[in-house]
């Protein structure tokens, strides 16, 4: 027995697909030349220096310094840069590039006598902002992972002060 009928489930198209209309395809211009802009923008901000050597290969290189001229040291081999806030950014007026430092670790609590020494001897890769009255400053220093990771899974509160070697 045959079924016939147009309410049996017919694999026939109901409608021929429609092509997009002319305010479709003027959206995805629109966006497309957006994105390719801000793509654009994005790849080399003004002001920017080019990279040393003109190669866009990533590598060890000066820290960048904020509010001077570059005067920061390249990362020495098996070290790692870590930003450091101290508690007394006034000390930053005295530290420069390539200085040793040894970084103390104050406990939240502010017993300044339990100070524990997370570093000893660290090189002072760049001093960001020692002027600075709006607590943006920074040092940067150049640690070892294990004194790093050390540094930086202190608990929150902690505060930072230096010791200048040299």
């Amino acid at each position: 027995m045959a079924i016939t009928g147009a309410g049996t489930g017919s694999l026939r198209p109901v409608r021929r697909p429609r092509l997009p209309g002319r305010s479709a395809l003027l959206r995805t211009a629109l966006v497309a030349a957006l994105l390719g802009l801000a793509a654009a923008v994005l790849q080399t901000p003004a002001g920017c220096p080019p990279p040393p050597g003109g190669s866009g290969s990533p590598g060890p290189g000066p820290v960048p310094s904020i509010g001077g001229p570059p005067s920061a040291l390249p990362l020495p081999d098996g070290a790692v840069g870590v930003p450091v806030r101290l508690a007394e950014p006034a000390a930053l007026a005295v530290v420069r590039p390539g200085a040793r430092v040894d970084l103390l670790a104050v406990p939240a609590d502010g017993r300044a006598a339990e100070a524990d020494l997370l570093a000893s001897r660290a090189l002072v890769l760049d001093v960001v902002g020692a002027g600075a009255a709006d607590g943006s400053s920074a040092l940067y220093l150049a640690l070892r992972p294990e004194q790093a990771q050390r540094a930086v899974g202190l608990p929150e509160g902690s505060r930072f002060a230096i010791v200048v070697r040299s």
